[in-house]
């Protein structure tokens, strides 16, 4: 399996914490060099392992928020 390389450009929040201190998080994420997106997944305390998550563009993250302000919540 390739290495996966990424950078977090900006840490915009956390949405949750695990009992064991894992973070659901917001961030923009640059993975493998390429055009950084948002990123939304869960992270161990020190950024090192990671669980599954999804990769928006700036688009579908603009999407999700208007699908998200037209909800009743």
């Amino acid at each position: 399996m390739a290495d996966i390389n990424f950078e977090i450009i900006k840490a915009l929040g956390i949405l949750s914490e695990s009992p064991k201190g894992w973070t659901k998080e917001l961030n923009l994420i640059s993975w493998n060099e390429r055009k950084p997106k948002y990123d939304l997944r869960d992270w161990d305390p020190e950024h090192e392992k990671m669980g599954k998550g999804v990769t928006l563009s700036d688009d579908e993250l603009k999407k999700l928020r208007d699908i998200l302000n037209n909800m009743d919540l």
